[in-house]
């Protein structure tokens, strides 16, 4: 009979069930997204090009580690390094004495910029001595010449010799392209130095770009990194298998390092795959976590409100002899027959949107763009069960009260909403929104990313008391704006008294609203605070007159302002020949410049506790005691002249001070951005860290331990009465390839750059969850009207108009409306304080264009959905046009 019952409704009430359907697919498309991006995120990979004729790579590992105890079992957390990982290259020769190398290549990339672009004392000079140097158009990656041979036998030098010492090698299309060949010279900047280089020799075209070879000794001085190298691709001698060679290899590194097979020399070939796939699964877990419990909050709401509106039905079933085990039998086989195929409708629209939201990631760079979106049957079974399991147990819910009434009750009890809510629920309410309290107060406690780990836990706990206990806020809401309400006449009396006496199918509406405003409030105004404070802290702090920057990978150190002589380089900071000065040297000595001084953004890994997190740094290069000049940082403890004193030594920010637990004169461990472990002396603390940097390093401590040691930006003051015009000029007029000149807000729009990334992910975030919980709202109000038939029908009945009924209807869209924005504004409020008090120091800082916009997308969505299934309804009142006035 049950199933029966079952089908039949499905079969020839399918209006019945359409709420239920839409939740239920837009909950199976939500689970889904985050679901594909987990996957990709665990399963990511990229194929290796250049490694692929070396079996075995011998790489760094890209991510600090720590492993501690926790209840007598370890456990081990990780966090991905901001730069480079590398190597010992003393491991080059242990390796290759093992029997089964053939050959053990030791491979480094570095940066190279043409050095005789803009730099006109180059061209004079090498004209006098009867040499034309040119260059590539563009960037270059340098490399020792050990590495050629490493992609196979056809990277190979194709014309001239090896490169000795002050020659170079390129690659034939680049060659080509600049119409140079071997003999011609050629100017080029490196981190470790700028010289002038004969080119020995072409090698074959290279399908990683454009480059150039130096000799072993010269490429390992250039990088910027002596004595380190990025990867060592290990080739094996005829007849050694794979399986050989890596027992091999890993008996010669000893644990220093990893061996890489397989796919994993592709993470060694794109070191950004490694944070590619920390924040997929970052997304698609930490924040496909709180989706998946917001998307089954949905559907049991859902559901239970449309099993709900049936309460007459079955009520009437059971006073026809039906038994509360075959109540309970109908709502579940309705469940199976409904859940399944609505959740799979849902998957193509989950798969579109991971696509839109992974390609946003890589359009940004913050994926590699050989890594496909992994698409697999996981994801969707887990939406599927998801969906089915979560309208099983609503419907098992929802169903406890008509199965449990009396046959004889059942009707009467049906014509009525509880007086009160049940005891069980009403605990549960009150323990989630103890719960969201006392997370509100452990966030207040946390700094930086600890608290904003918190937020969707306090918003999550606040949005399921509000359902539990949403007639009591109903209540409150009419009893509050009821009053109003009556001021607009007839029809807003019939909204107040409905509003109280239906309590219940008010509390279905708000609900929703609040969610929108709860998550959308948190997510975006997090962002905005953050944005704001970091945006204050530049204005205020930033003091510099003119801010350096470079359309290429950084600026130079040493500077081309006159190049060396053929065959010579440049040591870091001189022109080899001449003893050039570096950029920030060169910027001092401009006529009218009282104070310059670059930085180079990295960033560190520290500890606190059991856990690892990351902090923006910046090395400072030049004078420190100059930097005062330039930066308003806020100092209060200390002097920022110690970190002149020794390459040993490090400022924090007042925040991560306290965090780390650090005073000054005290030392303080952490990880540098390569994974290096340091452990400075403190020599002061500072305020506005947010908007210039959690640490501050002498340039001499972080240089060997970036991807590529070029200087970010030189901030460059003015002297007193010096003319900024001229010095503008006069600082473009440097010859630095790429070299761009701004005022102050080239710092910020650094600074906003840096954020780019963290505004997008939230706004992304907050559009998704937003969205489903729009859609979710809407569903809710249209269900809640149409199930109205009956009392619309009464209305027009006792000579209500349908004008006096469509403004009833409005306003209590609009009482919807502002309870479900004042009761979420209130959860994302909650939220906000401790948080952003946590990461900036300050309150939430809410903009008008932003809040707007959210509090009428709200109202409209209300009006909307509930407007339009009114009209519907009053279109079939059985009232005609004669009944009173239209």
């Amino acid at each position: 009979m049950s199933n029966g019952l079952a089908r039949a409704s499905v079969r020839f009430r399918p209006a019945s069930f359409v709420g239920t359907f839409v939740a239920l697919l837009f909950a199976a498309a939500v689970i889904m997204a985050c679901g594909t991006l987990l996957q990709t995120g665990i399963t990511a990979s990229v194929p290796s090009v250049r490694y692929a004729g070396a079996p075995v790579v011998v790489a760094a590992d890209p991510n600090v580690s720590i492993t501690y105890k926790t209840n007598d079992e370890s456990d081990t957390h990780e966090q991905p390094l901001s730069e480079r990982a590398r190597v010992d290259a003393g491991l080059v020769a242990r390796i290759a004495a093992q029997p089964g190398v053939a050959a053990a290549r030791p491979d480094t990339a570095f940066p190279l910029q043409n050095a005789t672009q803009n730099a006109t004392q180059n061209a004079a000079q090498n004209a006098a001595q009867g040499a034309t140097p040119q260059g590539p158009a563009g960037p270059l990656t340098g490399r020792g010449f050990a590495a050629l041979g490493i992609a196979g036998p056809q990277d190979r030098l194709v014309e001239g010799r090896a490169p000795g010492a002050g020659d170079v090698v390129l690659d034939a299309d680049t060659a080509r392209a600049a119409h140079l060949a071997p003999g011609a010279t050629v100017a080029l900047t490196a981190p470790g130095g700028t010289g002038t280089y004969r080119i020995s020799g072409l090698a074959a075209p290279q399908q990683a770009g454009p480059t150039a070879w130096f000799a072993d000794e010269q490429a390992d001085r250039l990088s910027g990194h002596p004595g380190r190298v990025d990867a060592i691709a290990v080739q094996p001698r005829e007849g050694v298998d794979r399986k050989a060679l890596t027992a091999q290899v890993k008996q010669a590194v000893g644990g220093a390092a990893e061996v890489r097979t397989g796919t994993g020399r592709g993470l060694v070939e794109q070191p950004l795959l490694n944070e590619a796939k920390v924040m997929l699964v970052a997304i698609g877990g930490s924040f496909g976590g709180t989706a998946t419990m917001t998307a089954v909050f949905v559907v049991i709401s859902t559901v239970a409100l449309a099993t709900g509106q049936r309460a007459r039905e079955f009520a009437l079933l059971r006073a026809v002899g039906a038994t509360p085990r075959q109540i309970r039998r109908t709502i579940a086989t309705e469940a199976m027959l409904v859940a399944p195929l609505a959740a799979a409708l849902g998957i193509l629209p989950g798969v579109l949107l991971a696509r839109w939201w992974f390609n946003g990631m890589v359009e940004r760079g913050v994926v590699p763009a050989d890594v496909e979106l992994s698409v697999g049957p996981i994801p969707m079974l887990v939406a599927v069960a998801a969906c089915t399991l979560a309208a099983l147990a609503a419907g098992f819910f929802a169903a406890r009260r008509p199965a449990r009434m009396r046959a004889g009750q059942a009707l009467g009890a049906a014509a009525v909403e509880p007086a009160r809510l049940g005891i069980v629920r009403t605990v549960l309410g009150v323990v989630f929104t103890a719960g969201g309290v006392v997370l509100a107060g452990v966030a207040a406690s946390l700094d930086g990313e600890n608290a904003a780990n918190t937020a969707l836990g306090v918003v999550m706990s606040f949005l399921v008391a509000v359902a539990l206990l949403g007639p009591w806020v109903s209540r409150l809401a009419a009893w509050v704006l009821g009053l109003p309400l009556r001021a607009g006449g007839a029809p807003g009396s019939l909204a107040a008294d409905n509003t109280r006496a239906n309590a219940r199918r008010l509390a279905s509406a708000i609900t929703p609203i609040v969610m929108v405003t709860a998550f959308c409030g948190t997510l975006l105004f997090m962002q905005s605070t953050i944005r704001h404070e970091t945006g204050e802290q530049v204005r205020t702090g930033i003091t510099a007159d003119h801010v350096l920057g470079s359309t290429g990978p950084g600026l130079p150190v040493a500077a081309p302002g006159t190049s060396a002589a053929p065959g010579t380089s440049a040591a870091p900071g001189t022109s080899a020949a001449s003893g050039t000065t570096g950029v920030v040297e060169q910027a001092a000595k401009v006529p009218g410049v009282d104070a310059a001084v670059g930085v180079l953004r990295t960033g560190i890994v520290y500890r606190t506790g059991d856990q690892l997190l990351s902090a923006t740094a910046l090395g400072i290069t030049g004078d420190p005691s100059r930097l005062p000049k330039v930066l308003d940082l806020g100092v209060r403890a200390g002097s920022l002249d110690g970190l002149g004193r020794a390459a040993d030594t490090v400022a924090l920010s007042t925040d991560l001070a306290s965090a780390l637990g650090a005073e000054v004169g005290e030392r303080v461990p952490f990880w540098l951005g390569d994974g290096t472990e340091a452990k400075p002396l403190l020599v002061a603390t500072y305020e506005r860290g947010l908007g210039f940097g959690q640490v501050l390093l002498p340039r001499a401590a972080v240089a060997a331990h970036v991807t590529a040691g070029y200087d970010s930006q030189v901030l460059v003051a003015d002297a007193p009465g010096a003319d900024r015009a001229a010095v503008a000029k006069a600082l473009s007029g440097l010859g630095v390839p790429g070299l761009t000149v701004t005022d102050r807000a080239g710092f910020a729009a650094q600074a906003d750059k840096s954020q780019e990334m963290g505004s997008w992910a939230n706004t992304v975030m907050a559009g998704v969850l937003g969205g489903f919980a729009a859609v979710t709202a809407a569903n809710t109000l249209v269900m809640t009207v149409l199930d109205r038939r009956r009392e619309v029908g009464l209305l027009r009945l006792a000579g209500t108009t349908r004008r006096q009924v469509r403004h009833m209807m409005r306003w209590e869209a609009l009482l919807v409306a502002a309870a479900g924005l004042g009761v979420g504004s209130v959860i994302a409020w909650l939220t906000l304080v401790p948080i952003t008090r946590g990461l900036t120091g300050a309150t939430p800082y809410v903009p008008a264009g932003t809040a707007l916009p959210l509090a009428a997308g709200a109202v409209l969505l209300c009006l909307a959905a509930t407007g339009l299934p009114a009209r519907a309804l009053l279109r079939s009142s059985p009232v005609g046009a004669s009944g009173g006035k239209q």
